[in-house]
């Protein structure tokens, strides 16, 4: 596969914010416009589909083993991921995922909000996700 080219992110992103929301086994049940645009698919190609349709290769599985672990757990994880669009593009997002809750604060889903991650981040995340990376194989 060759080199994969990262997006425009200001053009796409306009300061609005990426939201979508998941089941508790992690199947988007909702996409907001914001998400469809820059992710390149259309929110009924979304909906229904394991939100890992997204999961850049460059990503490390112990990245979203911790994720995972974090938000099961009833806490809002944190963190910098690196998507691949459909069209083959990728883009770095901060991401936050919180638990959705129902009223006896069992968890019934998830939402997460993500917005274009910093140069800086970015660097200091790639280094990180390599070196992961380089332990799983």
């Amino acid at each position: 596969m060759g080199k994969i080219k990262p997006i425009n992110e200001e053009f796409l992103y306009e300061g609005r914010v990426i939201i979508s929301q998941t089941d508790l086994d992690g199947i988007i049940t909702y996409a907001n416009r914001k998400f469809c645009e820059v992710s390149g698919y259309k929110v009924d190609e979304l909906v229904g589909q394991p939100h890992n349709i997204i999961r850049h290769p460059d990503m490390p599985k112990a990245a979203f083993k911790k994720m995972w672990e974090t938000i099961q757990g009833g806490q809002a994880w944190n963190g910098l991921v690196k998507n691949l669009r459909k069209d083959g593009l990728f883009y770095w997002v901060d991401t936050e995922i919180l638990p959705i809750v129902d009223e006896d604060f069992k968890v019934i889903g998830y939402i997460a909000a993500r917005k274009p991650a910093s140069r800086k981040d970015i660097k200091e995340n790639e280094e990180l996700y390599k070196k992961m990376l380089s332990s799983e194989a």
